[in-house]
């Protein structure tokens, strides 16, 4: 008997382009059909805007779904996938639109695909308002890996807002089995990775953002692992970001550069944002929170972790999450405070 589409509103909670991403994903993944309206209403311009038009292509691609009201600046589409087709797929967002938010629309779902898929996705890799690439590279996906998805990401071309341009391949292979992951005390500092990188510039940039980070990263000096150089791309553009390893958590902050900023601004910015999740009792920061509460849904054993920050992103995606699987969320702590997230099956 097949299901009927499940109604999302998508003014719910900050109404952005998040509760769709997931919806779609979650589609693929159940085959339920997708009724979304009102989507991104929250935003200063509502609808569908290159990257999440991209999502939507994509998912209808990969899922063999019927879909209508796939246009720019819509705000409404019902979608329906057939099941999930593995293959070797290229997608071109056209736009400085955020490949690496295209990238997580696809990669869980394809991974319960029945074979591996290649992907290259073109468009903005370093963009405002979205993971940079480095930051899926080695934050996300080692999360994904260590609860046993199969993925593989490379950076061919580095692209930034407004040019875009970028490249990046994904390989993922069928997962085999899921474990739970939980972040609860996050303990000691045990490795601080500081990665400054530049297109189209000057070496000094890089030099300079690496030296300022140093310069007020000092008392994690014996942790601290600076690394910098040319990243190749079209364009120019910079970004700093910091990576800190604790015994049970990690958080991941970066921040970019653009014309008329100063190389030490963008460092400030990327230790600023470290040092207030430093005096939060947290394990891991705000965007990861946001970004694996989907992929811990899908197992099969109770997990959870505390955040440095309860999101509107958090709690709109729990509730998208909900509405499509049998599974409990609870999030404890008040918006823009310290929060903990239990997720477990409904029979438990």
């Amino acid at each position: 008997m097949p299901y009927s589409p499940l109604e999302i509103d998508g003014s719910l909670g900050e109404g952005g382009g998040q509760i769709l991403r997931t919806a779609l994903s979650l589609s693929l993944l159940t085959r339920r059909p997708l009724r979304m309206v009102n989507i991104r209403a929250g935003r200063h311009r509502p609808g569908l805007a290159p990257q999440h038009l991209q999502a939507v292509e994509a998912a209808t691609v990969i899922g063999g779904a019927a879909c209508t009201g796939a246009h720019r600046d819509s705000q409404h589409i019902e979608f329906a996938p057939q099941g999930l087709f593995p293959g070797s797929y290229h997608f071109d967002i056209g736009t400085a639109g955020s490949v690496s938010l295209v990238l997580q629309t696809l990669l869980v779902p394809l991974a319960f695909a029945p074979a591996p898929s290649r992907l290259l996705v073109r468009g903005g890799t370093h963009v405002p308002w979205s993971p940079c690439y480095h930051y899926l590279e080695h934050h996300w996906l080692p999360c994904l890996r260590e609860m046993g998805f199969r993925l593989e990401l490379s950076l061919e071309a580095a692209g930034y807002y407004p040019r875009g341009g970028g490249e990046v391949r994904a390989l993922v292979h069928p997962v085999q089995k899921l474990d739970p992951l939980s972040f609860h005390q996050r303990g000691n500092l045990e490795k601080l990775t500081c990665l400054s990188l530049a297109t189209g510039l000057p070496r000094h940039v890089a030099e300079r953002q690496a030296l300022q980070a140093q310069r007020r990263l000092s008392r994690f000096k014996a942790v601290l692992n600076v690394e910098m150089g040319d990243l190749p791309g079209r364009g120019q553009g910079s970004m700093l970001m910091l990576l800190a390893e604790f015994e049970g958590g990690r958080c991941c902050y970066y921040a970019l550069g653009q014309r008329g900023k100063p190389a030490e601004q963008v460092a400030d910015e990327a230790v600023e944002a470290l040092e207030q999740f430093l005096t939060r009792q947290a394990a891991i920061d705000e965007y990861l929170a946001d970004q694996l509460l989907l992929p811990l849904a899908l197992t099969s054993r109770s997990c959870g972790f505390t955040t440095a920050k309860v999101t509107p992103h958090l709690l709109t995606n729990s509730e998208v999450i909900m509405g499509f699987l049998p599974v409990d969320i609870h999030v404890e702590g008040a918006l823009g405070g310290v929060g903990r997230v239990r997720i477990g099956d409904k029979a438990s």
